[in-house]
């Protein structure tokens, strides 16, 4: 089985290109589904605040032998702690669910920028990148203009932007601003939950190189240069997604994939989302 690589951030830190998720997992599954992810080899394990699983995160990394060192781990803040003050508050209470001294990588999980200040909050991710809590920080689901605010207002570039990516969704114009800025982008929903396995372009081009739809498309982020992190908590299924690294898509193949393209959400479009939870 190939190994995968590491994708070097802004700031020297390196991140496993290919993670596990743990998003919508629920909490008495997570042991289980991480345990195993870490059995088949996934070292990079993306979590969030929101998701209310950190703590069996944490318990499964502890659980598993692994040196904490050969672990990257990623975690988000919940929409309801924005601000400087609340955001040190909730991070504490990451590392103290997580049960570990610091993370690799902390995120605001969204801009908020209608209801919450996301610059005052940044420059909490500041302190604790400062302290060495967090090796590195970034954000999820910015658009070019959020990012523009943290450039012009604050000293640290996040090192990463995590955003809805796949066929139905490439946004191109956001990947390019990231790398424009030295930003690496993390796709989310990778496979659109599904949605594009379907679609004749990607079963067709499967058959060619006789792999599963869901390993093309994962091919298809990992060629593009994007971190991502599928989920499942079918041993089957998480085996095969990690397996996509013996095997490369010809540019042909590629561009078909990019073309398929529609500008389709799965999720809430980030400019108007405005959740914050009670």
């Amino acid at each position: 089985m190939s190994a995968v690589p590491n994708v070097l951030l802004n700031n020297g830190v390196e991140i496993p290109q290919l993670g596990f998720g743990v998003f919508q997992i629920k909490p008495a599954d997570t042991v289980e589904a991480v345990t195993k992810a870490l059995e088949i080899g996934y070292r990079h394990i993306d979590t969030a605040q929101m998701y209310g699983n950190e703590k069996e995160v944490g318990q499964a990394i502890a659980q598993s032998g692994l040196d904490r060192s050969e672990i990257f781990v990623t975690s988000k803040l919940n929409n309801n702690q924005h601000g400087y003050d609340d955001a040190l508050t909730a991070f504490d209470k990451t590392l103290s669910d997580l049960g570990l001294e610091k993370v690799d990588l902390f995120l605001i999980h969204w801009p908020l920028a209608t209801v919450r200040n996301f610059v005052d909050t940044w420059k909490a991710f500041e302190t604790i990148y400062s302290e060495g809590r967090s090796r590195s920080i970034g954000v999820s689901n910015f658009q070019p203009h959020h990012l523009r605010s943290l450039h012009e207002q604050t000293t640290v570039p996040p090192a990463v932007n995590q955003i809805e990516v796949h066929p139905y969704l490439t946004q191109e114009p956001l990947r390019a601003f990231d790398d424009e800025h030295g930003i690496k982008t993390e796709a989310w929903s990778p496979i659109a939950q599904g949605k594009v396995l379907d679609d004749p372009t990607i079963t067709a081009i499967a058959k060619e190189y006789d792999k599963t739809p869901a390993q093309v498309v994962l091919r298809w982020h990992v060629q593009h240069g994007s971190i991502i992190f599928p989920k499942s908590v079918t041993p089957e299924r998480m085996k095969e997604n990690f397996e996509i690294f013996d095997f490369e898509l010809a540019p042909a193949d590629m561009g078909s994939i990019s073309a398929l393209n529609k500008d389709e959400r799965t999720g809430p479009d980030p400019d108007v989302f405005d959740y914050v939870p009670a």
